[in-house]
């Protein structure tokens, strides 16, 4: 996700989103990592002030089996790493190529808009969105070299969208220009349409990857209907004035990663949709425990505001206004916070919101390998201080051929808690488990399922530090998750999952089900690494990172088919190349061996951007990363000067793009082999 977990300043319209992310907004009792990993250590004798100690004691030490791994099959990683680096630049390794591909703005539908400074709203909906984070290729007919691209929008940047009319203006990356306390039309309906999802074919020519036209080339946006499935569908938590049966909803916010299902779709998550709201009412639960502005100008960019009172725009305000919800957008936020699934290979079918896999921000979600006969498994975390990592199974058992998304709309959510000892279980988010009954204050199982993080409050879950990407190792089946930072931890908080106080450089769990079996309700659990510099870092054999590979704050993991981790970055905007992260230079991404520990920094990025998604092809010759918000540490004063910290990818006085870079071998060899 965009970090911005040190950025002080505040937007100009809503002075309480000061962290463009979810506002924390845990207020329960429930052990905190930072609890687990101090009753650990100090179970296992050791000082809590001795970190380095610390940390090589717990690590490693959950999984029994891990040493059985080590040092076994042919080395993974056959790369020279790259350094640091602060250029504004896209810096891979020696016999390796890099292609700027998929800009922001380039063209994939409808009269093929060319990009420019003053596209209109209309012309953005036909035009890739900006800020790129999760993605795929799914490869048409098994084809490494033609395919149809996913690619996630997690927000915007709009002094760079509306880069003309914003110039000479004092703007940060979040602010947004307002005409006498309204927003412009237009602009509001660009914002709306450079968010959400492109679906576009993509092709291997002699020059390098192109987009081509396909009739399933689209784009789904804030706007896009939708169809609202699972437990959720057709409550009276659903009910809006645009759906009064409570079946639909309009438009997918934030999405931030993704997930393919064992049935080759992609789920877009919806992360940190609840800034887009304002409600300065007294807020009911399902609003208050998921941070929406109590300010009348508030929501993120202000869209309810826009000038033409457009239903579409309007639906962002969040006020009870009339005398039942088919009258106002009361319940607008309790249509967002969902997973969303999308077939890329049919453009008539209506993207699926699938509400029995939690609502929350989702960071995005990761799936077991499917077993015919078994049921579905997978994991998403909530990616905001202090929240939890959730699992779903299925009740249904998979059928290859014939199963699809509705197989997640039966089944159980949990969410886990991490034991002092190195295991832990995962709680059923059920009606009568956990303390979750009508006189807890949920009344079924939609009423648990629209107030994920309340219902996780009282069954007992570990808070975390901010969860986000995961990924499943293809040979252990062992989970992956990132834990990106969260300075607001304190001493006194800090536990075994979550080992520092004041975690500025962020660490990786990762944990095995009990027993092999995906579906079990106990697991074990260790630290994969913990992030940082020589002095404060460790691998899970209690080795320090050094200058080929010290990094902090890790986001983005993925595995590849051979087993490779891949790791990304995500330093907040104000803190890079300053402080105590100037030592790590741009965000970068790195690939991990899981079976020795060991980790090479393969690639860097240029100022300003985040390192989010990555994926290769079949045959893993290509791979696709994502670079998001390139420039967005530009000053208000430099920006109002007409000067940009970053004009990656286009160079010379070019407004900054996110974009995709394709990385190819020289060789013609896998990528990272």
């Amino acid at each position: 996700m965009r970090d911005y977990e040190n950025d002080y300043p505040a937007p100009i319209q809503s002075p309480d989103w000061e962290h463009g992310d979810e506002r924390p907004s845990n207020t329960s009792g429930n052990p905190s990592f930072y609890d687990v990993i101090e009753a650990r250590a100090s179970r296992r004798g050791f000082l809590m002030g001795g970190l380095a100690a610390a940390i090589s004691g717990m690590v490693g030490a959950g999984l029994a089996s891990r040493g059985a791994l080590a040092g076994t099959g042919a080395p993974l990683l056959g790369f020279t790493p790259v350094p640091v680096s602060k250029a504004d630049a896209v810096v891979v390794p020696e016999g390796y190529h890099a292609q700027v591909f998929a800009r922001w703005g380039d063209a994939i539908s409808g009269d093929m808009p060319a990009f420019h400074g003053a596209n209109t709203g209309a012309e953005q909906g036909h035009q890739i969105g900006q800020n790129h984070d999760g993605q795929h290729f799914f490869a048409i007919e098994g084809s490494s070299g033609d395919g149809l691209y996913v690619l996630n929008h997690e927000c915007i940047e709009p002094r760079f969208l509306h880069a003309e009319g914003y110039k000479g203006k004092p703007l940060s990356s979040r602010d947004v220009l307002w005409h006498d306390g309204a927003r412009d039309d237009d602009e509001v309906l660009k914002e709306m349409n450079a968010h959400g999802v492109s679906v576009f074919r993509v092709q291997r020519q002699a020059q390098g990857w192109a987009i081509v036209s396909d009739l399933r080339n689209r784009r789904i946006t804030a706007l896009t209907p939708m169809e609202i499935a699972g437990p959720v569908r057709g409550t009276a938590h659903v009910v809006t004035k645009y759906s009064p049966r409570g079946t639909a909803t309009r438009g997918t916010l934030n999405n931030c990663a993704h997930g393919v299902t064992p049935w080759n779709t992609y789920l877009a998550a919806e992360e940190n949709w609840a800034g887009y709201f304002s409600n300065p009412d007294a807020q009911p639960r399902e609003h208050a425990r998921y941070g929406l502005s109590s300010k009348p100008e508030g929501g993120r960019y202000g869209w309810h505001l826009a000038r033409g009172g457009a239903d579409e725009f309007v639906r962002f305000d969040a006020r009870a206004k009339g005398a039942d919800a088919t009258q106002d957008y009361r319940n607008e936020p309790n249509c967002f916070g969902w997973m969303v699934e999308i077939d890329p290979f049919d453009p008539d079918k209506p993207p699926v919101k699938r509400t029995h896999l939690g609502r929350f921000a989702h960071e995005g979600v990761v799936f077991q390998k499917a077993e015919p006969g078994k049921p579905v498994v997978c994991y998403s975390g909530d990616d905001a201080r202090f929240e939890y990592i959730y699992k779903f199974v299925s009740r249904d058992v998979y059928q290859p051929g014939e199963s699809d998304g509705s197989i997640l709309d039966h089944g159980t959510l949990y969410a886990a808690r991490f034991d002092p000892d190195g295991r832990g279980e995962w709680l059923a988010l059920a009606p009568g488990h956990n303390g979750l009954t009508p006189d807890a204050g949920f009344a079924d199982l939609a009423d648990i399922l629209v107030n994920t993080r309340a219902a996780a409050d009282v069954a007992g879950a570990t808070k975390m530090d901010r969860p986000e990407w995961g990924a499943v190792d293809p040979a252990t089946g062992e989970v992956y998750f990132t834990l990106t930072n969260n300075t607001r931890r304190t001493e006194a908080q800090v536990d075994p999952a979550n080992p520092r106080s004041k975690n500025q450089f962020g660490h990786i769990i990762r944990w095995r089900e009990a027993r092999g079996d995906a579906a079990s309700t106990t697991f074990d659990w260790d630290l994969f690494v913990i992030a940082g510099d020589p002095a404060t870092s460790r691998t899970f054999d209690g080795v320090a990172l050094d200058e080929d590979n010290i990094f902090c704050c890790p986001d983005g993991l993925w595995f590849d088919p051979d087993g490779r981790l891949w790791i990304q970055t995500d330093i907040g905007e104000s803190a890079q190349n300053t402080g105590d992260f100037a030592q790590f230079g741009n965000n970068q991404m790195l690939a991990a061996d899981p079976r020795t520990g060991e980790i090479r920094r393969f690639l860097t990025g240029p100022l300003g951007q985040e390192i989010t998604g990555v994926c290769t092809t079949p045959d893993q010759r290509t791979m696709f990363v994502g670079i998001q918000h390139p420039g967005a540490t530009t000053t208000p004063e430099d920006h109002a000067g007409g000067r940009s910290v970053s004009h990656w990818p286009d160079g010379g006085d070019a407004v900054p793009r996110s974009a995709l870079v394709v990385i190819t071998r020289e060789d013609g060899g896998k990528i990272g082999a």
